[in-house]
């Protein structure tokens, strides 16, 4: 070569493929080790700014007893149904504005298990064949205060008897973790 010839390479016909097939490749591989998803935003729950709160709730839904049921009912005079009965609790013992339907509720509040639930935590039921479908405020050993409508009035029910029993789904909190 040092007589200034040049060198020459022979190269098969599939010539024109191997560029493609090598960038292939380099696609591929840098796919699978490309970047991770960036993580997703920590839930934002809404929260009480003072754990009493909680009890004033309770103590709120018990002077509710007897008040009449209504469907999308949100203040006791007009009667209330499930979701609102909790939205007035909340709105007149903590100034915290929750919006009406069960599950919009839980979608903003934060998963507890059974086991953790405390007075003024919101327990939630399928009872329409559909998640989330009723609402009641826990108020301790076991019982929760809500709005049914089977029975028309704001009564206090049972988590292990009755016809709640068999349709408890979740239990959601307020209160900071």
């Amino acid at each position: 070569m040092a007589d200034g010839s040049r060198l020459h390479i022979s190269v098969p016909d599939g010539r024109r493929r191997l560029p493609l097939l090598i960038l292939s490749a380099v696609l591929f591989l840098s796919a699978c080790a490309g970047l991770p998803p960036p993580p997703k935003p920590a839930a934002t729950y809404l929260t009480l700014s003072d754990p009493s709160q909680a009890q004033e709730a309770v103590m709120a839904a018990l002077g509710l007893m007897d008040t009449g049921y209504r469907f999308g009912g949100a203040n006791p005079e007009a009667g209330l149904d499930c979701s609102g009965m909790v939205s007035y609790v909340y709105a007149r013992a903590a100034g915290l504005e929750l919006p009406h339907g069960a599950a919009r509720m839980a979608g903003l509040t934060r998963p507890v298990p059974r086991s953790d639930l405390r007075p003024g935590d919101l327990v939630f039921f399928n009872t329409e064949n559909r998640p989330y479908s009723h609402v009641g405020l826990y108020i301790g050993e076991g019982r929760f205060i809500h709005a049914p409508s089977s029975r028309g009035k704001v009564q206090i029910s049972s988590l292990d008897h009755g016809w709640f029993a068999s349709r408890f789904e979740a239990g959601h909190s307020l209160l900071r973790p």
